[in-house]
């Protein structure tokens, strides 16, 4: 096993912010407003959350190695699958309502303590809401939704809560 190897269930927190002010650097008590999507165990799954680059080919008619340089930044639209309640409300629902503006902030290491403190590295992923869906089918598996979460702007991989 890879030294310092591990798995993001149990470990990765995800929650969101409606205000961030910076996205580099998050502050505790933006955190504490932030609402913990990793909470209750009903975060079923993520997909996306992925930035990359779209390289642009420079060919040179001297060489018949075709070299690139960086182009754009583009991230892929993302998803976050919750298990949905039999009973009672639904917090989430209502916090990822269609057209609903925030952060999306993946601890991806986990938080020490019980909530985020500073230093604790994450990113920090601007989002426009498409809205919660539910997901329908016989198979045998437990209720679901999902929301769609369209990129707004650029990323930041390498946050850091601070004071």
């Amino acid at each position: 096993m890879p030294v310092g190897a591990y798995y993001r269930k149990g470990i990765t927190k995800v929650y969101f912010a409606l205000t961030i002010a910076t996205n580099a650097t998050p502050t505790v008590a933006e955190m504490a407003a932030a609402t913990n999507l990793s909470t209750g165990g009903m975060l079923a799954d993520m997909a996306g959350f992925s930035f990359k680059n779209t390289p642009i080919a420079t060919p040179d008619m001297n060489n018949t190695f075709t070299s690139s340089i960086p182009g754009d930044d583009t991230s892929d639209d993302s998803s976050l699958t919750f298990y949905e309640p039999l009973t009672g409300t639904d917090a989430f629902i209502t916090a990822l309502a269609k057209g609903a503006t925030g952060k999306i902030v993946i601890f991806y290491r986990g938080i020490a303590g019980a909530a985020p403190a500073v230093t604790e590295k994450c990113e920090v992923w601007p989002v426009v809401s498409a809205g919660p869906a539910r997901q329908y089918g016989s198979d045998a598996v437990a209720a679901k939704w999902m929301c769609s979460l369209t990129p707004s702007a650029a990323p930041s991989t390498t946050a850091a809560v601070i004071a």
